[in-house]
């Protein structure tokens, strides 16, 4: 099923300062009448899952491994040679967080490294600010049937381990953390950070962690939605960092949701740095002074997923993104391919 979304976001983007839209007005349109799923062209993005959110998916000798947040606390895996087919592959729950007193398993994201297959996301003890990063292992080769093992926390920062969203990127060899973390524990409102760190190995933190991104724009720092709806306090949101290196090498891109994910202004960012630049060095990066629109058609668009495609001259985006159908608001995930510019930064429309 391929939907046309129409809606105009641009003049919200454009200055959200002199944006006082009513909540966006959308027509569903269908393509088709027999619901079939077909390759994305490049600009019209195809649903995958009519509901759904923070879509990670990781390519291997064929087969693409994805994972998203489950309604329960658990993480799930399924697998396919064949993405825009993704939504007829079967779940595997690999992991009970709730077993192991672990609650809000939320954001897992999978990574094949040094050969193994490794899944981070974020939990706490039943309290969302006690958020801390988690690490599994996969005990054998097949991340759909072998055991996968808890390998504990990611120890971020002493006086506070507050974290959401890990990512990992390597570079030259190194392994860098990317999360979303707090300045300090809030008391009447709440900022939430990009950070960075290196590894030691896939499960261990092994340098201080470094600020590179904070809600200094007005498009990272909306928190009220034009309809009325608001968190308790104001939040001001960089958050679901997540890093890639560009097609030639050259490049280290990091894409980033700002503003409230509750809100359409929720939208992305982007940091970049040389790939021969100290990363840990904020100096290196460079930040986009300007929002990035992943669609014309979809508000709210954000938690991205970049992964190849079996076609060496094309990329696939995985992301989610609001729209409303009879007046109902629906977060879903939708799949659409990408290209990349010249200075080796990813071309979303």
């Amino acid at each position: 099923m391929r939907i046309n979304l129409h809606i105009n976001i641009q003049r919200c983007v454009a200055g959200i300062k002199r944006c006082t839209m009513p909540l966006l007005v959308l027509t569903l349109l269908f393509a088709t009448s027999a619901c079939r799923q077909e390759a994305p062209p490049a600009k019209t993005p195809l649903m995958l899952f009519r509901t759904g959110s923070y879509p990670h998916a990781a390519y291997l000798d064929g087969t693409y491994y994805f994972t998203r947040q489950s309604q329960s606390d658990d993480i799930r895996l399924s697998a396919t040679a064949d993405l825009t087919k993704l939504s007829e592959a079967q779940e595997h729950v690999i992991f009970n967080a709730d077993s192991l007193g672990l609650y809000h398993a939320w954001a897992p994201e999978i990574f094949h490294i040094g050969g193994q297959w490794y899944i981070y996301f974020e939990a706490d003890n039943g309290n969302t600010d006690n958020h801390q990063l988690y690490v599994i292992h996969c005990t054998g080769n097949d991340p759909l049937r072998d055991t996968w093992e808890l390998c504990g926390t990611l120890h971020t920062n002493d006086e506070w381990n507050y974290g959401i969203h890990p990512n990992v990127l390597e570079v030259a060899g190194q392994l860098y953390l990317f999360w979303s973390g707090w300045p300090k524990r809030r008391v009447e409102h709440e900022t939430q950070c990009i950070y960075i760190a290196r590894m030691s190995d896939p499960c261990t933190v092994a340098s201080e962690r470094v600020l590179l991104s904070q809600p200094e724009y007005e498009w990272e720092r909306q928190w009220i939605n034009p309809d009325g709806r608001r968190s308790a306090y104001p939040i001001y949101v960089n958050e679901n960092p997540e890093a890639y290196l560009s097609p030639d090498g050259h490049t280290v891109c990091v894409c980033y949701s700002a503003s409230g994910i509750w809100t359409s202004y929720h939208i992305l960012g982007m940091l970049t740095a040389p790939a021969t630049a100290d990363l840990i060095d904020p100096a290196s990066w460079t930040k986009s002074i300007e929002p990035i629109l992943v669609d014309d058609n979809l508000y709210g668009a954000s938690n991205i997923c970049i992964v190849p495609s079996e076609k060496p001259d094309s990329t696939y985006l995985l992301f989610d993104a609001l729209w409303e159908d009879n007046g109902q608001e629906l977060r879903s995930i939708f799949l659409k391919t990408i290209s990349w510019s010249a200075d080796g930064k990813p071309v979303f429309k």
